[in-house]
C-alpha cells in the first residue's frame, strides 16, 4: 500500500505533459490555416494542342509540353529594297495547258482537211491511183496501201515545209514570246509560200476572179480562201497529166494485144486477161513504182 502513490503522481505527470503539448499545437495550426503561403506553386497552363506522348502500357498518362509557336517569316517587299534578287517565274507568258490542249484538239479535228487540201497528198494518191488502173488491176494494191504510201510520200516532200512552221510559229508560242495571232501568221507563212510556189497563174486567176475581188499586188495579198482552192486545182491537173503519160505504154499493150486476137479470131477471149501479165512483166522491168515516186517527189523541187 505505500507504493501505489507513485503510479498516481506519475500519470498526474503525463496528463499535464499531454496538455501542455496539445495547448502548443493549436495556435500553431490556427497560424498556420489563417496566414497565406508565399511559396505556392504557380498554375501551369497544359495547351490542348500540345503533341501527343506515347504512353507505355500500365503506366501513369504523361503531359506532353506544349510545343514552341513558330516564329514569324519577315516579310520583305524587293520593289522597295534596291539590291534584292526577284525571281521570275520560267512559266510566265507561256499559254496554259488547258489553252494548249484545246488548240492541240483543234488541230487534230482540222488535221484531214489540212493534209489533203494543203499538202501534195491529193497530187500522190491521184497518180497512184491513176497507175493501178493503168495495170488493170482494180482491187491491187488495196487503197490501204496507196493511202499510206501517199501519207509519207507526202511527209517526205512537205518535212522541209513543217520544219519552218515549227520553228517560226508553234515554238515561239509555246515558249510565250508572240500571241496567237502573230505565231499564226508566222507559221503559216511557209505553208502560203509553198502552195503559191506550186500554184498555176491560170488556176489562181480563176479563183480570183470567182471571188469578186480586186487582183492583189503581191503573192502575199491573196487570202488563204483562194489560194487554197487554186493549189487544190493546179495539183489535179498536174495529177491528170502524170497519169496520162503512165497510161499511154499500157495503152499500147492492151491495143497490140487486142489486135493480135481479133487477128487470130479470139473475139470471145478478153483482152485484158492477156495484156495483164505483160504489163505486170513491163512496170517491173522498168522499176516503175520506183520512177513514179521519183517523179512526184521531183516534181516538188
Amino acid at each position: 500500500m505505500a507504493d501505489r502513490p507513485w503510479p498516481t503522481r506519475a500519470r498526474r505527470v503525463l496528463v499535464v505533459g499531454a496538455l501542455a503539448l496539445v495547448g502548443l499545437a493549436g495556435p500553431a495550426a490556427a497560424a498556420h490555416a489563417t496566414t497565406p503561403s508565399t511559396a505556392a506553386p504557380a498554375t501551369v497552363r497544359v495547351s490542348t494542342a500540345a503533341a501527343p506522348v506515347l504512353a507505355l502500357p500500365g503506366a501513369a498518362p504523361a503531359i506532353a509540353a506544349p510545343a514552341a509557336p513558330t516564329p514569324p517569316k519577315p516579310t520583305t517587299n524587293p520593289t522597295t529594297k534596291p539590291g534584292v534578287s526577284v525571281v521570275v517565274d520560267p512559266n510566265l507568258g507561256k499559254p496554259s495547258q488547258t489553252v494548249s490542249i484545246i488548240l492541240l484538239l483543234t488541230v487534230l479535228s482540222v488535221a484531214p482537211a489540212i493534209l489533203v487540201l494543203c499538202t501534195s497528198f491529193t497530187k500522190i494518191v491521184v497518180v497512184l491511183s491513176l497507175t493501178r488502173n493503168a495495170l488493170g488491176t482494180t482491187t491491187i494494191p488495196p487503197n490501204q496501201v496507196l493511202a499510206g504510201l501517199a501519207l509519207f510520200l507526202s511527209l517526205f516532200i512537205m518535212s522541209p515545209v513543217l520544219s519552218d512552221m515549227n520553228d517560226a510559229g508553234v515554238q515561239p508560242y509555246l515558249k510565250g514570246e508572240v500571241t496567237q495571232t502573230q505565231a499564226f501568221d508566222a507559221g503559216v507563212k511557209p505553208l502560203r509560200e509553198f502552195m503559191m510556189k506550186q500554184t498555176r497563174p491560170a488556176e489562181l486567176a480563176t479563183m480570183v476572179r470567182l471571188s469578186d475581188q480586186a487582183a492583189p499586188a503581191k503573192p502575199d495579198d491573196v487570202a488563204l480562201t483562194t489560194l487554197i482552192p487554186a493549189f487544190v486545182l493546179s495539183e489535179l491537173k498536174s495529177a491528170f497529166i502524170i497519169g496520162f503519160v503512165v497510161f499511154v505504154p499500157f495503152l499500147v499493150i492492151d491495143v497490140v494485144v487486142s489486135s493480135v486476137l481479133m487477128s487470130m479470131g479470139m473475139m470471145m477471149l478478153p483482152p485484158a486477161l492477156i495484156s495483164l501479165p505483160f504489163k505486170l512483166l513491163l512496170f517491173v522491168m522498168v522499176d516503175g513504182w520506183g520512177l513514179i515516186a521519183t517523179a512526184l517527189v521531183q516534181s516538188y523541187h
